[in-house]
C-alpha cells in the first residue's frame, strides 16, 4: 500500500515525522526485508511499530501484530499458528528464539516499493478468541485498500484532514483504520499513546479535525466538559468496536456540538457499514454499507428478514473488503461462508426501510428467544445504561420451560449505589417503559464486575454456566 503524499505530518506518542521522512525511514525498514515473508510485530503506540508495519507492506512482507500486553499462552500460540521468520522492531523478553530485526526511525533510504498484487496477504491479524484459541485472519492488501477508500468516500476523509486517536496498534480499528488510513488519504495521525480527555484536547488545539474512540473513550470524555469542549472545532467523531450508550451520545452532542457517527465490522470483514459524514446519526445505529459491500438479513430458515427497523436476522456481508480465509484452518473458513457466497457475520441486527443498521449482538449469546419473541440482548442492554444507576451491565437468555428463555441482566451498580430489590424493580420498570413489556428483565443480578477476556470483551457464556 503506497503512502500518499500529504502536508501533514505523522505524530506517534510525541514523536513525529514528516511524510517525507516517513517514506524514506519505511524504504529502510523495507531494504532490511530480503529473505523475509512473514514478520512479527510487537504493536507498541510507537513510531517504531508505524515504520515496521508500513516498511513490510512496502516491500510485500506479511505482517502478523502481536498485542502488546499478549500473556504467554496467547504469544505461543500466535507465533506457533503463525510462524512468522523474525521479529520486525522490538520484541518480548521470550522470542521464541526468532530473530529481532531492529528499526531505526532515524534511518532513511530511496528502496523501491514492491508491486504487491491485490490478492497477496497484509496481514495475518488474530481474533480475540471469544469462543477458542484466536484465528488468524488472512487480510488482503486488495481488502485494506477498498476498505480504507471506501471510509474515505463515506467520511470524506481527505489529505486536509488530521486524524487523532490513542488506540491499541494492534487490531483493525487503531492499527488499520487509525495508522494505515491516514497513510493512504494523505491526512496527517496524531496518536496520543493513551486515549485520555486531556490527550484529545491538545491533540484538538493541535489542529486535529477527526477523532476515533470506543465506547469507553468517549464516556470518559463525556465526564470531562472542559476537555470535550476543545473537540467543538473538529470535523467528525467516530466511534466503534461496540454501541455507543445513548446518555453518551446525548452527552457529547452537549459538550462538543457534534453527533457522534458509529460503525461497524470485523477482522473478517473490515468495516462494512458506516455513519456517512453526511448522513443521519441516531445512537446505537451504525450506518449504511460502504461501496464496495452489501449486506442483508435471513432468519434460521434462510428465508428473507423485512427491513422494518423491528425484525431481528442474521445479518450476512459480501464485498471487496472480506478476508481471505483463516490461517490454517480451511473448515473454519469455510463454515462462514453460504452456499451463494455470502459471509455469515455471526451478528444479528436490524435494518429500518433507509437502510440504516443497528447490530443487536452475537447471535451465539445476544439472540434471546423468550415467549415466542426474539429479542436483542444489545437493545437492553443500551437501554439500562441509560440509567444512572447502572454502570455496567450484560444480558443473557437463560433456559426456562415456560418461556423457553428467560431474559437475565448481570447489572454493576455505579460507583456509590446498592444493589437491591427496589433497584431490581426499578430497572425491570425502566426498561420495560423505555422498550416493550415482553423485553424487561425477568430477573436483575447485581455484580461487583462482567467477566471479560484479554480484549476487554464481556464473556456472557461464563454468565449462564
Amino acid at each position: 500500500m503506497r503512502i500518499a503524499e500529504g502536508h501533514h505530518p505523522i505524530t506517534v506518542d510525541s514523536t513525529t515525522l514528516t511524510r517525507s521522512d516517513l517514506v524514506a525511514a519505511a524504504g529502510a525498514v523495507s531494504g532490511a526485508l530480503d529473505s523475509i515473508s512473514r514478520v512479527a510485530v510487537l504493536a507498541t503506540p510507537t513510531m517504531e511499530t508505524v515504520l515496521a508495519v508500513a516498511g513490510a507492506l512496502r516491500a510485500g512482507v506479511e505482517v502478523v501484530p502481536v498485542p502488546s500486553d499478549a500473556g504467554s499462552a496467547e504469544l505461543a500460540h500466535i507465533l506457533a499458528d503463525a510462524q512468522p521468520q523474525a521479529w520486525l522492531g522490538a520484541a518480548p523478553a521470550d522470542s521464541h528464539g526468532r530473530p529481532v530485526l531492529p528499526v531505526d526511525v532515524d534511518a532513511r533510504s530511496a528502496a523501491v516499493e514492491v508491486d504487491v498484487p491485490a490478492e497477496q496477504v497484509a496481514f495475518v491479524l488474530y481474533t480475540s478468541g471469544t469462543t477458542g484459541a484466536p484465528k488468524g485472519v488472512l487480510l488482503s492488501h486488495g481488502a485494506i485498500i477498498a476498505g480504507l477508500d471506501a471510509l474515505a468516500e463515506a467520511w470524506a476523509w481527505t489529505s486536509h484532514d488530521v486524524l487523532a486517536h490513542g488506540l491499541p496498534l494492534f487490531h483493525v480499528h487503531g492499527l488499520i483504520l487509525g495508522v494505515l488510513g491516514p497513510l493512504r488519504t494523505g491526512s496527517g495521525l496524531i496518536h496520543t499513546g493513551k486515549p485520555t480527555p486531556e490527550a484529545y484536547a491538545r491533540a484538538s488545539a493541535s489542529g486535529a479535525t477527526m477523532f476515533f474512540g470506543v465506547p469507553t473513550v468517549w464516556s470518559r470524555i463525556a465526564a470531562a466538559p472542559e476537555q470535550a469542549a476543545a473537540l467543538r472545532s473538529a470535523r467528525l467523531l467516530v466511534s466503534g468496536s461496540a454501541g455507543l450508550p445513548v446518555p453518551v451520545f446525548e452527552r457529547i452532542l452537549q459538550l462538543t456540538g457534534h453527533e457522534v457517527a458509529e460503525r461497524y465490522g470485523m477482522s473478517e470483514t473490515l468495516i462494512t457499514v458506516a455513519t456517512r459524514a453526511d448522513g443521519v446519526r441516531r445512537a446505537g445505529w451504525v450506518g449504511v454499507p460502504v461501496n464496495g459491500v452489501e449486506t442483508r438479513l435471513r432468519d434460521e430458515a434462510g428465508a428473507e428478514v423485512p427491513h422494518d427497523g423491528e425484525s431481528i436476522g442474521r445479518l450476512e456481508v459480501r464485498g471487496d473488503t472480506l478476508f481471505s480465509g483463516y490461517l490454517n484452518r480451511p473448515e473454519a473458513t469455510s463454515e462462514t461462508r453460504t452456499s451463494d457466497g455470502w459471509f455469515r457475520t455471526g451478528d444479528v441486527a436490524v435494518i429500518d426501510a433507509d437502510g440504516l443498521h443497528r447490530i443487536v449482538g452475537r447471535e451465539s449469546v445476544d439472540l434471546i428467544k423468550s415467549g415466542g419473541y426474539r429479542v436483542g440482548a444489545g437493545e437492553i442492554e443500551a437501554s439500562l445504561l441509560g440509567h444512572p444507576a447502572v454502570l455496567e451491565v450484560a444480558v443473557v437468555g437463560v433456559p426456562d420451560e415456560d418461556l423457553g428463555q428467560r431474559i437475565v441482566a448481570f447489572v454493576v451498580p455505579a460507583t456509590g449505589v446498592s444493589g437491591s430489590d427496589e433497584l431490581a424493580d426499578k430497572l425491570t420498570a425502566y426498561v420495560g417503559d423505555e422498550l416493550s413489556a415482553h423485553k424487561r428483565p425477568r430477573a436483575i443480578v447485581f455484580t461487583d464486575a462482567l467477566p471479560r477476556n484479554e480484549m476487554g470483551k464481556v464473556q456472557k457464556k461464563r454468565l449462564t454456566r
